[in-house]
């Protein structure tokens, strides 16, 4: 296998190229030659999930907000030979559905057959800290900007017989952690949503599959927003989606979705800790409530003049201790890899 070297973009950035090496089984199985389109996908899980589709043959329309991100990811899949395409927008406006549908069908003649609702917005910081827009915000972007996907999408579904959809919910949508109040109770609204469609759909022939991941390096602490006090926000969050031990290697992860989304599986949860987590709650809920209002007073406060929605890769430059720097390490290299913005 030959080493991919970096390459600059337009903009004299130095990009480093996902490495192109491909799936057992890529270019067959019950995937190949459909479309499918994936939200969020500029970057990070996004990026790889669309990557594996590639792999398994599938033809891939990405987006996302931001249009030179788009268009080094779509480079980059195309790159490994993969048919893919971009459009830029903003999945909270009305009108962007029905403008990605048809970007599908007119790129590739029909579909989507494959839906990855993957987009997401992570706030993190005290109630103290959050404004009613940070949680609208999340709702908009996280489970109504999904469910009108869906809605557009699934005519063409049960017109072509069949279809598949992912949901890339959280652990988050399960046990509700202190500090990401706005995040998890979006994800909590999409879990529901999606395991609901589950049950109504499976009769047309789409099946759904909810995700529920854990901690992975995909290098979205440089993109989430932090409030309150930033650099003490930041630290404990970016050390704790860093740590082998607690994060999921998110190429390993995005291989899994895919995986269960060709197998059709209802549901799939990531990371060790995640699932010890979820099968902990199933059983002893108020067990978990006591430990994690422990952990929400270990957590820093919102401080006499708190900061609002600071990105992440802001917030780093604020922090002082050495220690988070290299305990972030595995995930600052992550964010350079899958195309995050680091500084």
């Amino acid at each position: 296998m030959n080493r991919t070297s970096p390459r600059r973009t337009a903009a004299g950035r130095s990009v480093r190229p996902v490495r192109p090496v491909r799936s057992a089984g890529a270019g067959s199985g019950g995937m190949a030659g459909q479309s499918a389109v994936v939200t969020g996908s500029s970057r990070g899980l996004g990026l790889l999930i669309a990557r594996e589709l590639g792999r398994r043959g599938c033809r891939v329309m990405l987006c996302a907000r931001d249009a030179e991100e788009l268009s080094r990811a779509e480079a980059m899949l195309r790159g490994e030979g993969t048919e893919a395409r971009s459009l830029a927008c903003d999945l909270t406006d009305e009108d962007a559905p029905r403008r990605l549908v048809t970007a599908v069908r007119d790129a590739f003649g029909g579909g989507p057959d494959i839906l990855v609702n993957n987009a997401g917005v992570i706030q993190v910081g005290p109630l103290d800290a959050m404004a009613e827009n940070d949680f609208r915000q999340a709702m908009e972007t996280m489970y109504f900007a999904p469910l009108r996907l869906v809605l557009e999408a699934l005519p063409g579904m049960r017109e072509r017989g069949g279809g598949r959809i992912v949901t890339v919910s959280s652990i988050g949508g399960r046990v509700a952690a202190p500090h990401l109040l706005p995040y998890v109770g979006a994800k909590f609204a999409v879990a529901g949503l999606s395991e609901g469609l589950h049950a109504e759909l499976a009769a047309d022939g789409v099946s759904v599959t909810t995700v529920f991941p854990g901690l992975m390096r995909t290098g979205s602490h440089t993109a989430a927003r932090f409030s309150g006090r930033p650099e003490k926000e930041y630290s404990w969050f970016a050390v704790a989606a860093g740590l082998p031990v607690l994060s999921m290697d998110a190429e390993r992860a995005a291989r899994a979705i895919v995986r269960a989304a060709e197998q059709r599986k209802p549901e799939l949860v990531l990371t060790p800790a995640a699932k010890a987590a979820v099968r902990l709650h199933g059983v002893a809920p108020a067990t978990v409530t006591r430990c994690l209002t422990l952990g929400a007073r270990l957590l820093p406060t919102a401080g006499e003049k708190p900061e609002r929605n600071v990105p992440g890769h802001v917030a780093a430059r604020s922090v002082r201790p050495r220690l988070v720097h290299r305990l972030t390490r595995l995930n600052d290299r992550a964010a350079r890899r899958f195309n995050q913005r680091v500084s």
